[in-house]
């Protein structure tokens, strides 16, 4: 999984897949991780995107990344130390869990967080539907 080339096999359709989703729905995206921040702030943990039985929202607890990290050698220490500086005004930090992988998603949007929640104007459980429903469009494919 690391520092190795992948192939593009079934194994990896869903990392192509979380990454057209991503980028077809950067706004709302951000809308919801500044929706989510305000609600929670890092208390519940960074959001993931858990894409088995079908994909949907999950808080992933600090606690619960540490100690993957720590089954799987310290791999995981880049993705806790983008955690832990994570600035949710300007960037959107999340995390994919699909195939027994993990996959960082990562940008800054234009406009930032709290400009796209301002701007698409909907509610934490209307964003949820939405973009869980988007997301079974796109990872169906």
């Amino acid at each position: 999984m690391f520092g190795s080339t992948q192939s593009e096999s079934g194994d990896n359709k869903w990392r192509r897949n979380l990454d057209k989703f991503v980028k077809a729905n950067q706004q709302e995206l951000a809308a919801l991780s500044w929706a989510l921040w305000l609600e929670n702030s890092d208390t519940q943990g960074t959001i993931g995107i858990d894409l088995q039985p079908k994909p949907h929202f999950v808080y992933c607890p600090k606690e619960s990344v540490e100690k993957l990290n720590e089954r799987v050698e310290n791999r995981l220490q880049e993705l806790l130390g983008i955690i832990e500086h994570y600035q949710p005004e300007v960037e959107v930090v999340m995390i994919g869990i699909g195939s027994g992988e993990v996959k960082l998603i990562q940008f800054a949007p234009s406009p930032a967080p709290p400009n796209c929640f301002e701007q698409i104007a909907k509610d934490v459980d209307t964003l949820l539907e939405l973009l869980e429903q988007r997301m079974s469009d796109i990872m169906s494919v």
